[in-house]
Formats: C-alpha cells, sequence, structure tokens
C-alpha cells in the first residue's frame, strides 16, 4: 500500500504478548524497519535493543544468552546491558564505552508488549494507558475478565497495511452493511482530538425500538497514536479490546487483537471455558479480520469524496495523525 506518509510513525506501538517472552530467553523481532532483540533479564524485566551485536555484527536475538540483566551476544560473548551500553568483552579487563546499542522503551501490561518508537530515537513523549484503567465507569478491575492471551488474541503477520488506514475505521460508519453484514448502521455519538488521542463514541441503535436516538450498544474508544485503539463495550455485552498495528517496515505491518472477556459469576480461573471461547471466537475473534479483506488491496485516496455523515470526525482523524509523522516518505507518494 502506498500511502503519502512514512511508515517510520512515532508512538506507542504493540510487538507481542508478555507469554511470548520468557524469563532469560532471547527473542529476535523486526519493526520499522530495524532488526532487533527482546529479552527478558533474571528479573523479570523486558528489554528491546538494537539487534546487531556492535563487535561483528551477529543477531544477538539467534541463540543470544541472557545473563543477570544483560544479553550477550552468540558469536564472541560480549554482553549488552539494558541501559545499550557494552558491559563485558571476554578476555579482556576492559568495556568499549564507545558503542551502544539503541535501546526501545517498553510498556508491559494486562498482558500486552509494547514499545515506543522514534524515528530520531527521542524518548517517551506521552505515556501509553492502561487498557483497563481506561473508561473507569465501565469496569477496570482486572481479575474481573479472563485473561487475553492465547484464548483471545490474534496476530496476522506482513499485511500490506498502514496504521492510519486501520484506524480510518473507526469513523467509517457506512462499511459495516458491505463488510460486516450489519443490519444497522452504528452512529458516531461524540468524538474529540486530544493532544496524542482520538477519542470516539460510537452507538448502535436498538433496531427494536422506534426511538432513533435510543442505543442497543455503545462502544467508548480511543487511539493512542497510530499504534491503536483501545474500546470498551457498553450494552449486552461488556468487553475490552485492543487492536493494534505496527510497521515492519516501509510496506507491511503486524497487527494485533486481544479481547478481554468478563468471566461468568462462579469463574474461579483466568482461562476461559469452552463455551465461552466458541462464543467469543465466532462473534468477535472471526468478523474482525473481516476489514483486512478490503485493506490488503486498498488504494489510498488522499481526497475522498466522504459522504456528509462521516466527513468531517473522518478528517478530523486525518488532521489529528499528522502529528506522528516526524520524518518526511520514503520514495514517491500517492495522488487522489
Amino acid at each position: 500500500m502506498k500511502v503519502p506518509f512514512t511508515w517510520k510513525v512515532t508512538g506507542w506501538f504493540m510487538v507481542g504478548w508478555s507469554a511470548e517472552f520468557p524469563k532469560g530467553e532471547t527473542r529476535p523481532l523486526k519493526y520499522f524497519g530495524e532488526d532487533l532483540v527482546a529479552y527478558r533479564d533474571e528479573a523479570g524485566e523486558l528489554h528491546i535493543l538494537t539487534g546487531h551485536c556492535k563487535h561483528l555484527g551477529a543477531h544477538i536475538g539467534y541463540g543470544g544468552k541472557v545473563v543477570g540483566d544483560c544479553v550477550e551476544c552468540p558469536f564472541h560473548g560480549w554482553r549488552w546491558g539494558p541501559d545499550g551500553r557494552n558491559k563485558n568483552i571476554p578476555g579482556e579487563n576492559r568495556v568499549n564505552r564507545g558503542l551502544r546499542l539503541r535501546v526501545y522503551p517498553v510498556n508491559e501490561q494486562n498482558g500486552c508488549v509494547f514499545m515506543w518508537h522514534h524515528p530520531e530515537g527521542k524518548e517517551p513523549q506521552w505515556e501509553m494507558p492502561d487498557i483497563l484503567r481506561m473508561f473507569p465507569e465501565l469496569g477496570s478491575n482486572p481479575d474481573d475478565y479472563y485473561r487475553p492471551y492465547p484464548e483471545f488474541s490474534r496476530k496476522t503477520e506482513k499485511e500490506p497495511v498502514h496504521p492510519q488506514v486501520v484506524l480510518e475505521n473507526g469513523p467509517d460508519s457506512l462499511h459495516f452493511e458491505y463488510v460486516h453484514g450489519a443490519t444497522v448502521t452504528p452512529q458516531m455519538l461524540d468524538y474529540s482530538a486530544v493532544d496524542h488521542t482520538w477519542n470516539f463514541l460510537t452507538g448502535w441503535p436498538d433496531a427494536h425500538s422506534d426511538d432513533p436516538n435510543k442505543m442497543a450498544m455503545k462502544i467508548h474508544a480511543q487511539m493512542f497514536g497510530l499504534g491503536g485503539s483501545i474500546s470498551a463495550f457498553e450494552g449486552a455485552s461488556k468487553h475490552r479490546l485492543i487492536f493494534a498495528t505496527t510497521p515492519v517496515d516501509d510496506e507491511v505491518s503486524d497487527l494485533f487483537y486481544s479481547i478481554w472477556w468478563p468471566k461468568n459469576p462462579d469463574a474461579d480461573s483466568d482461562v476461559p471455558p469452552e463455551d465461552v471461547r466458541a462464543r467469543v471466537e465466532r462473534k468477535f475473534l472471526v468478523t474482525v479480520w473481516e476489514d483486512l479483506d478490503i485493506w490488503r488491496y486498498q488504494k489510498y485516496v488522499e481526497k475522498p469524496p466522504l459522504s456528509p455523515k462521516d466527513a468531517k470526525p473522518y478528517m478530523s482523524l486525518r488532521e489529528w495523525a499528522t502529528q506522528f509523522y516526524d520524518v518526511p516518505p520514503v520514495g514517491d507518494t500517492v495522488s487522489a
């Protein structure tokens, strides 16, 4: 997908789930065109650094070892600390103070892992919000939900989709009928751009009521930059979810999806029972990827002839999104 803006976006981006990063193990990652190494040190802290050792360029994520709070290169044993600095050179009584791996700040919460990305390496400019503490009036106790991973989490890799295109689904109300087979069209009840967040409230009209203002369900949502959106459902279903998109390079992204489903009143485990798993899979975990069948082949239109119903929130989101592009795009841009 060609877009008129960079894929090297500033913000917080999801890179996986906590359970995928066991203590004492290294794992290779690739995002924003960079080879990375993630490792959980012996104290349980998760770190993400540049993937290639500064000595002779071996990828530390493949065969690297965790030693204390450091990660050790599999090639010649050079160790690197969580601050990216060289901590040990085998056979020598010195370290190389002039070399340093880039450090990517990590936010780990509610079973999800996020990393901060700035194309020039600047420190985080805002905090990653807590998924469950957002919209506290709708419930915020982690113990009230089944675990999101692995039962209620999905990932698809290297899709030709830019993060902004995914978020533009938020103010697009009319696609629900054609993409998802919805029998009613949702209404944008409210929206606002506040600093690094774009917030919106969507209502689903009650098909059994003559009152057009009566909603059967409401979705409270916040986009935390272009990395993704967090939603809380109000109505018959009271679950929460996150849908996140992280660029792998300048052409494709990984997409992450997790649901926090409320526990049954008699639940004594974080593991959802089979009947709940089947219901959530059928209603939510499958349908969310229906949009992907459109995005894979979509051409980005810079000046779309939007319907009056969607135009204002749609263009508000696009204007808000410009703040996350700190570097120009690579290559050709698109025409309308």
